[in-house]
């Protein structure tokens, strides 16, 4: 006569231990009783789900890193480039994750892919070389606004890497050394330019003073002389020059 109350009641203890559920802090509950879905999600710490009239879904909260696989993408001025770039989110409301989207991993993962490809080709390709950042924050800002009505806050987008054709490789590195020989064509058009100036206002102060002169010229030779050079040079004033050619157009007459 009591086998059957301990038989029932052991069913009953059976049926209460595999109702409990214990949810990690970073886990959400969604629990459907009969098909609908319970106003609040349940957890973290012990919850109890009672089968088969209750359905739970659990919901990560972690940040999810998601790799979008290299794009095809062909920028504003007609180049085919290759992109892959890295997506954090996090699920903000498991309820929307779960009611809104079917999957909203692969929703998101498909929602980035398409932005990606979308956003690179209205640029042309050296703002997508140069301006990383400012792209990252305009895919970000796109991808968290479609994703928004599931309950997914993206937090950071980030592009990888760019693969670039051979030829415009080339044509990158030639471009660059292009770059580089201006700069330094400039560079030293611009140190003679200074020196001119600086040459100039020595000649002005040196033109005032004769004494200046004859001691810049020694100072000249004293130069020369500490190379151990056997040739010195001695300049011949305009003024002497002139004189002879005097002489030279009066002898003539």
């Amino acid at each position: 006569m009591l086998t059957f109350p301990i038989i029932v009641i052991s069913f009953f203890v059976l049926y209460l231990l595999n109702a409990i559920k214990v949810l990690r802090e970073y886990e959400r509950g969604v629990i459907f009783r009969l098909g609908r879905v319970l106003s609040k999600p349940k957890g973290p710490g012990l919850i109890l789900v009672f089968p088969p009239i209750d359905r739970m879904v659990k919901v990560s909260l972690r940040i999810v890193v998601m790799d979008i696989p290299p794009q095809d993408v062909i920028t504003k001025d007609n180049v085919s480039v290759k992109v892959n770039a890295v997506v954090y989110f996090r699920v903000m409301d498991p309820q929307k994750a779960i009611l809104e989207v079917q999957d909203f991993i692969y929703a998101t993962s498909q929602l980035a892919q398409t932005t990606l490809r979308s956003v690179l080709g209205e640029v042309e390709l050296d703002e997508l070389l140069s301006e990383r950042e400012k792209l990252n924050s305009q895919l970000q800002e796109i991808i968290d606004r479609h994703s928004d009505p599931w309950g997914i806050k993206v937090q950071l987008v980030e592009m990888k890497h760019v693969d670039l054709p051979e030829n415009m490789v080339r044509a990158i590195a030639k471009q660059a050394e292009a770059e580089r020989e201006r700069r330094a064509k400039v560079i030293h058009a611009d140190g003679e330019f200074q020196a001119s100036h600086k040459l100039k206002q020595a000649a002005d102060i040196i033109s005032t003073n004769p004494q200046a002169l004859q001691l810049r010229f020694l100072g000249t030779l004293s130069e020369v002389a500490t190379e151990k050079n056997s040739t010195i040079i001695f300049p011949i004033p305009l003024e002497f020059i002139k004189a002879f050619s005097y002489f030279k157009e009066s002898h003539e007459k």
